[in-house]
């Protein structure tokens, strides 16, 4: 596919990244087993290992397969260059220990995913990095924070798994302003959805093993952005190791030709969803940023094109209640996942915040008798009857 065309989403889902001609005509990018490559001009070795010309070396460094993985998601996202990794986590530790030493300072939000959390509260602290957590919807005292001087502004929109919503486009104008690098992880809201790079975001951070994948049986993560920082943060990979597999990559490109299709669904039936389960009289509180109910629901209109496949509710009760409901879906995965083709439904305390406390989930504003709920390509009426068959029995 030409670079420089003017090609919509679905297009770029299926044709981005594949620069055919492939090995033996085929149509398919092929999956490269091979872990190194070699070369009979020495000139010509020495000058891709040094950088200087395009080619591959070792697969723990670049990839064919791996690249044209790359090359898709740097188009869907619309930025000069990405950088893929082993999982979602890797790319965004990698990211941050790339951009952050001792005493620099990130400021971000409280209730990010729990393995981010994770980093912020126990990892950076042993490495001198100083870090603030801001309430995720008070703007100003974000806006504050990040005046006072900070080297990244780290934000995840909508949050998982409280859905909440921060004005992208505002506080990369007030990163900017102090000079900080603006990273914003797109997980849940997909390329489909949001483009935070259209808000002037440096680098776009996402979980591939979720929607982009799609399919639950592939690992991976990748950062889009500039070229000079992704430039660093690939530097960072092939030396720490967190490489993607050739397989895994191909699992996943095999999985975004269709990623319009199945958000364009699970936009549709999540809407559908949010709104019964919002009259339900068993769901006190429905978080989705469709519903005009959301507190944020006015920002998200602003900054995306449609609402995504993720919603959390909480039923009257606490997380034994929550036990109790989850084994009688039918229609549904109990398991720490999401964006896949079934539905998958679990409490942060088994999934997104495993890793944390009740102590820290509810520091982070995060019920115990929270559920997420991941919507998948089903008939949306069979799911609806599912939950209320469910919710019934408890």
């Amino acid at each position: 596919m030409d670079k420089n065309s003017n090609y919509k989403t679905g297009t770029i889902a299926v044709w981005g990244g594949e620069n055919a001609p492939f090995w033996e005509q085929s149509t398919q990018v092929p999956v490269v087993h091979s872990v190194s490559f070699g070369y009979k001009d020495m000139d010509k070795w020495l000058k891709v290992g040094q950088g200087s010309d395009e080619g591959y070396i070792y697969s723990r460094n670049t990839n064919p397969t791996v690249k044209a993985f790359e090359d898709k998601i740097c188009r869907l996202e619309g930025t000069e260059a990405a950088t893929s990794f082993a999982s979602g986590m890797a790319a965004i530790s990698n990211t941050l220990f790339t951009l952050l030493s001792p005493g620099d300072r990130i400021v971000s939000i409280k209730d990010s995913y729990g393995g981010t959390n994770k980093l912020f509260v126990e990892f950076f602290p042993r490495f001198q990095i100083n870090v603030t957590l801001c309430d995720t919807t008070d703007h100003e005292a974000i806006e504050k924070e990040v005046a006072a001087g900070c080297k990244v502004l780290y934000l995840e929109t909508p949050t998982n798994p409280t859905m909440k919503v921060p004005d992208i486009e505002r506080l990369t104008k007030a990163g900017h302003a102090a000079g900080a690098i603006v990273i914003v992880d797109n997980t849940f809201a997909t390329p489909i959805n949001q483009k935070p790079v259209e808000m002037g975001v440096d680098l776009i951070i996402h979980s591939a093993t979720k929607f982009l994948g799609g399919h639950a049986d592939a690992l991976g993560g990748v950062v889009c952005g500039t070229k000079k920082l992704v430039k660093e943060i690939y530097h960072y990979r092939e030396i720490t190791g967190a490489a993607l597999d050739p397989m895994a990559a191909y699992l996943l490109l095999r999985g975004m030709k269709t990623l319009h299709l199945r958000v364009r669904q699970q936009n549709e039936s999540a809407m559908k969803v949010a709104q019964h389960l919002e009259n339900h009289p068993a769901v006190t509180q429905v978080l989705y940023p469709g519903l005009k109910s959301h507190p944020q629901h006015e920002i998200a209109k602003k900054q995306m094109s449609d609402f995504g496949g993720m919603l959390s509710f909480m039923i009257k009760g606490d997380l034994e209640t929550v036990n109790d409901f989850l084994p009688r879906l039918k229609l549904a995965h109990r398991a720490a996942n999401l964006g896949a083709v079934e539905t998958i439904a679990g409490p942060p305390a088994m999934t997104s915040h495993v890793e944390c406390t009740p102590e820290e989930r509810a520091a982070m504003g995060i019920p115990e008798s929270l559920v997420r709920y991941s919507v998948g390509i089903e008939d949306v009426d069979d799911l609806i009857a599912d939950l209320d068959q469910a919710l019934a029995g408890i």
